[in-house]
This record gives structure tokens, sequence and C-alpha cells, in this order.
């Protein structure tokens, strides 16, 4: 860790008599850079008072804008040992938000110099134009806490257009034309007291840094790469990964002035600590680079430190950010984890993940930086790696570490596991073996959810040829390199990673079909797979629909009908289908429907069986019901006519003679004898083609009309003759007919 940058201070003496110091970075050496910026980077440094040594503070106080806070303190290995909260004025809203503690348990620098500072994690509230600070020892009045606090408010500043839209206010319009307008300080804190945060005296701020942010970033910018290998520079061995895309430095707004020292370099990469930055987790995606920039401003002028701690950096959204410089494809030795920088790289996930969990999009791309540079070394991101300590300490969970000795870590660990802090907060640790999954492979929770262009029925899908396999995996598709489709074990397509299905044609037969799954990492992993049967075979009708009459009431537009059928396929029969007069499906074992007709007319009944590949035959015979009146019939005995709308075509005949018969002949398939029925009626015999078949009881205990009460069905359409005989039964002998209906 090296000196700070230089810069040009400024003092503003506030309305209390007290004075706080700003400054802002001097341009790089970019020509063009201060035409280019919106709004430069400041940092403000406002000391906390306190009339014990063992607290100190600042009352509420209006301040420039800020959208970054911290407290710092002389000494950079100097612990506070306490608590520090801050709560914030929103700039928009004009609210104060509720106390927010400080991270102040962090990592000290492993060889700390003249100019650093020992401070808190910085914490990102968002743009805020009010500050309130608390600071308190652990053992209330009688302990000391480290001298010269203050607290940092930093100020990203804006660089693009974007960020300019997203979150300048109206009232900064005007600093856009004058990028180096001199900050100053409100004279009246919220409480009513005149804020003093420099008890009257001016400062020489140990960590002043406004910086004006040379470059216009671009979304597109790449990474800073590799410096020219030398004889004794590192190189950047090729991974065993795919590099991801990470935005520049330049690409997020980086004054390269504030770090101007060289970078310094690791032997390789053994290990990956994840951290959490601390701060909001509402920030939008658009602020990302603003929150970078306050960080790398914090813990190049507050921190003191020589460059932003961590290599990487990484938001809600996924986006990566570069961190400290030096070539992401190379070992840049970081300052993120105390004791265990020298061995490996460190990621910080932008927010706070105490009790929130971060986002799948934020994971996935932490398991793509931690794959690759692991990768560059042949590492397993799901294996384990000794490490030497460089200091002696202990960890989070009480485990302790002498320098020089070796202890064993995940290779993808957190900030915890080596230095005694929460980061990267109990959600995003507990996410810790996901992020090793994703990184080191194979693709995970890969199944095939349908397949279209078939169909199912029991565990076998039916198609005719063309099929298109859907899937699901619970791997981000960021970290898979293709998907291949398997028939009989052979690979006849391929979908790229983010692909989610992909069609073949199979031959006729039966196979096997499966998704196998190809992580960037070169692990593979194979759905289970279904069976499918190709065929092209249509089903065939062994029975074609019929027609025959049922028992019922008629009426010359609706005779009660059976429409039967029989359908079988060489696979499997899926449905039979209604297709006219009328509409309706049916499942393969249903061989029949009763329905009406209308008499008089010949109807086209269609109807076409499916088998489950979708292959399909149709039927379509006609048939006609026929209404044979009462007085088409051949007539023996007494019978007597009588009318009534309530009969067919108006009348009927009516018989209490025994031995009276009426008789027709005709040619159909099926045939109904049409009566009237009531409490008083007979009984009569049924002859078909001069044998009796059948004794039919009339009596009913309610009066029905054009009843079907006897019918009889053959298996082809011939000349056949119905007769009815009148019984004569004692009490009630009479029989009324309304004729008899037949199938042509």
């Amino acid at each position: 860790m090296k000196r700070r940058a230089w810069l040009t201070l400024g003092a503003v003496v506030l309305g209390g008599g007290g004075v706080v110091t700003y400054a802002v970075a001097s341009p790089s050496g970019d020509p063009g850079a201060t035409g280019r910026v919106k709004r430069p980077a400041k940092v403000y440094d406002l000391a906390l008072k306190g009339t014990t040594g063992a607290e100190r503070e600042l009352p509420r106080t209006d301040t420039e804008q800020f959208s970054l806070v911290g407290v710092s303190w002389t000494g950079a290995v100097k612990r506070l040992d306490g608590t520090a909260q801050v709560r914030t004025r929103g700039l928009e809203s004009g609210e104060w938000s509720a106390w927010r503690d400080l991270e102040v348990d962090i990592d000290p620098p492993e060889d700390p110099e003249a100019g650093m500072r020992g401070a808190s994690e910085p914490l990102w509230v968002g743009p805020a134009d009010g500050v309130q600070v608390q600071v308190v020892h652990d053992d209330g009045g009688t302990g000391s806490l480290p001298k010269g606090l203050e607290v940092n408010l930093v100020d990203p500043g804006v660089v693009t257009d974007a960020e300019t839209r997203a979150s300048e206010p109206a009232a900064f319009a005007a600093e856009e034309s004058t990028p180096a307008a001199t900050p100053t300080e409100s004279t009246a804190p919220t409480d009513g007291t005149t804020a003093t945060p420099t008890d009257g005296q001016t400062t020489t701020s140990a960590a002043p840094t406004g910086t004006t942010v040379a470059p216009t970033p671009s979304a597109s910018a790449s990474p800073s790469t590799s410096p020219s290998p030398s004889a004794t520079g590192p190189t950047a061995p090729p991974s065993t990964v795919p590099e991801p895309p990470v935005t520049s430095r330049a690409g997020w707004g980086a004054d390269e002035s504030l770090s101007p020292d060289p970078s310094e370099y690791n032997a390789d990469v053994k290990a990956v600590f994840v951290h959490h930055t601390d701060g909001a987790n509402d920030y939008s995606c658009a602020e990302s680079a603003s929150v970078v920039r306050g960080i790398y401003a914090y813990h190049t002028q507050v921190n003191g430190w020589n460059d932003i701690g961590y290599n990487f950096l990484v938001d809600k959204c996924g986006t990566i950010f570069e961190g400290r410089k030096g070539g992401v494809d190379l070992p840049v030795l970081g300052a993120h984890t105390y004791g265990w920088n020298r061995e490996s790289t460190g990621i910080a996930v932008l927010g706070e993940y105490t009790s929130t969990a971060a986002s799948n999009a934020a994971l996935a791309s932490v398991a793509r930086v931690a794959a690759w540079k692991l990768g560059q070394y042949g590492a397993d991101p799901a294996g384990t790696v000794q490490l030497t300590a460089g200091a002696t300490q202990k960890n989070y969970f009480t485990t302790s570490f002498t320098a020089g000795g070796t202890y064993t870590f995940q290779r993808i660990s957190g900030h915890r596991d080596g230095y005694n802090t929460q980061c990267p907060g109990n959600s995003l640790y507990a996410q810790l073996p996901t992020i090793r999954t994703w990184a080191s492979g194979p693709v995970q929770g890969l199944k095939v959810t349908s397949v279209s262009g078939a169909a199912l029925s029991g565990s076998t899908y039916y198609t005719k040829g063309a099929i298109t396999a859907r899937w699901t995996a619970t791997t981000p598709a960021s970290l898979i390199s293709e998907y291949e489709l398997l028939v009989d074990g052979k690979t006849v397509a391929t979908g790229s990673g983010t692909a989610t299905s992909v069609g073949t044609t199979l031959v006729p037969g039966s196979h096997t079909v499966a998704v196998r799954a190809v992580h960037q990492s070169g692990r593979t992993t194979t759905s289970a797979a279904l069976n499918v049967v190709a065929e092209t075979t249509a089903p065939t009708f062994t029975t074609a629909p019929k027609l025959s009459l049922r028992t019922g009431t008629v009426n010359t537009t609706a005779v009660p009908v059976t429409l039967g059928w029989k359908a079988t396929d060489n696979t499997a029969l899926n449905s039979v289908k209604l297709l006219a007069p009328t509409t309706a499906t049916f499942g393969p074992a249903t061989t029949s429907s009763s329905r009406t007709a209308k008499s008089g007319t010949a109807t086209t009944w269609s109807m076409r069986a499916y088998d489950y590949a979708g292959n399909y035959r149709t039927s379509s015979p006609s048939y006609t019901p026929v209404i044979l009146q009462e007085t088409s019939a051949t007539k023996s005995g007494s019978w007597t006519t009588r009318s009534s709308s309530s009969y067919l075509g108006g009348k009927s005949y009516s018989s209490g003679s025994k031995g009276a018969a009426l008789t027709w002949t005709f040619t159909g398939r099926s045939a109904a004898w049409v009566v009237s029925r009531a409490s008083g009626s007979g009984q009569a015999y049924v002859y078909v083609d001069g044998v009796k078949v059948s004794t039919v009881d009339l009596k009913s205990s309610t009066t029905l009309y054009r009843q079907a009460v006897w019918t009889k069905t053959w298996s082809s359409s011939t000349k056949h003759t119905v007769k009815i005989v009148v019984l004569g039964t004692t009490g009630r002998p009479t029989v009324t007919t309304d004729g008899l209906v037949h199938i042509k």
C-alpha cells in the first residue's frame, strides 16, 4: 500500500466558526478529461466532537451532496473498539434515515505506511445532503476512542449522461459547466445547533479526496490489459474456462491519478475470497459505477491506500467491474482479506447481505470470475487448498492462525473464513456452496420439461417424427457452454448455453431421447432419458361408426340413438372425435355414446381416430332414422284412432282387444316400437320375422307419450317384419301405439 495521490486542498468556514476541508483530485493525464466530466468526485471530512474520550459525535449537519459515508481515525492499525452509527438525509425526500451501523471490524493494512488511516467500511446510502454521527466505546465512559475521528462523505460524482439522468438532481445542473466549483458546507444543522465539525480549527485532512474523473466510460470498454511481460513481470496464463465480460476501470470512470503507484503481483491465485461492500441494496444498476467510484475514492483518499482494495466488484444485476489495476488476467495483489492477500483474489458484491440473499445474477458473475481466475492455475473451484498465513489472528469462527503456518481453505471462501468479520454477511456466506457448484460444474438441475410434437402416454412419448425437446437447469446460462440433444446416446443437435430447446426429426422406431449440458469447465451432465416412439401408421376403425335406436322419447327432430364404434392403433390409441353432425371427444376405451338424430333426413356421422403420434383416420357413414306411422301397418282385430298433439303426427291407434295386431315391414338395421304409457296401459307381444321375442308391459305411474319402449338392432341392414299383438291383460287391456321407427 502506497502514498496517496497529490490533491489541491481548499477550506470553507462554517457559520459556527468550524472548517470543513475538501479536495478535488488533479485531472488525469488525459487532456480531454476535464471537458468530459459531468460532476467531479469529491470527499468531505468532518471532525467528530466529544466531551469524553469514550464518545464522539456530529449533530445533524447540512452538507454538500454525497452518497457514501464512513468514519476514519488516526492510526492505520488502530482498532475502534466500539460502535459507529450514522443517519443521513435523503437528497430528494428530505427525510432522515434510521440509525445505521458502520462495520468497524475491518482488515488493517498488512504493510502500514505513513499517511494511512484506520477506517470503517464505507456505507452506500444513496444521494444525501445531511449527516449525523455517533461513536461510542464498548465499555462506555471508561475506555478511549482513537484520535482524529472524523466522518468522511464521498460524492462519487457523475461521469456519463446516463448517470446524470439517473442520479443528478436539477440543483446540480449548473455544476456540469463548472466542474471545479468550490464545495461549501451548510451552516445550519437541523437540531438547531451550529455545526463546528473541526472544533474551530482548519484541518489538514488525512484523507481529502474529491476527484475529477478523467475518462469517458463506455459500456463496451475492455478491462485493463496485462502489461507486457518482462524478465521479472508476471504473464497471464490461459484459463480452463472463458473470461467473463468485465467493465474496465475506464468504463466505470476511475481517475488513475488517485493510484499512481505501479501494481504489485502475486505468484498465482490459489483462492478467491468473497466479500460484500455493505450499504444499501436499493441502488439501481445504473448507479453501480458510481458505487464503485465511491469505494475507490474512499479506499484511496480516506484509508490512504494506493488503489481500491478489491480485485473485482459485482453488482446485483451481474455486471462485473475491474477493481485494482494491473490487468484482470494477472495475479494482482489486492487489499481485501488481512493475512491472505498474497495467494488470493478478492471479489466484492455491491450491497449488504446479512439477512438478504444476493441475486442469482450476482452469484453467477462471482462464479464466473472465480472459475476463470482459478482456472488460470488449474484449480477446481469446488476444491480445497493450503494457504500460508501472513498474520497471526483469529477468524470469525475463532479459528486461530499463526503467521507462516499453512491452513486448509475452500478454493472459494468468505471473508470471514480468513478474518474476524461478519463479511460477506450471513446470507451471502450461505450461498457460497452454490457459487462453488456453479463455478466448478457440472450443470445442476437439468431436466427435460416437455417434448413438443409428441404426446405422452404412460411413460412413453409418441411422435410422427419431428420433435422439440425443452429443458430447464438451475445453473445460470452464462456458465454453460452448450446443450446437446442425444438420440439413442448420440448427439443429433446442439444449442447454445442460453438455449432452452432444440429440435430434431426421428426415424420410425423406438428411441431414447435425452439432453446433455456441457459446463464451461467441460464437465457434462445428462438428463434422464425419455422413451420416444416415432411412427406414421394411422389408427383403424375395426367397427365403423354405426347408429342404433335406443329407448327414450321420440320427436321428429330428435330420435334417441346410440352411436357405436371401435378403433385400434398399432402403438397407442389416443382419442376418437365426433366431427359431425355435432362434436365430441372420447377416450380410447370408449366405444359408444347416446345421441339424437333427426328423422327423415340422411345424416353423416363423421368420426376421427387419433393415435398419440398424431396420426389419424376418419370414417363418415350416413344414416337416416325413419318414422313409420301406425297407419302404415297392416292391421288385424279392432283398433281405434285417437287424435292429440302429443302423438307423432297427431294420431295414434288404441286397442283393448286380445289378439289385435299391427305389422310393419321395412328394410333397416335397427327398429324401435313407439307407444303411449299410462297407469291403465296393458301388455303386448313383439314378434320379429315371425318369432316372438319379447313381452312388453306399457304400464307407467305417469302418463308418457312417444316412448320407444322396445328396440332391436341387427348387424346389417336387411328386410324385417315387426308385429305387435295385444295381450288383453285383465283390468288394463288397452295398448296405444304411435308407430315404429327404423334406421336405414
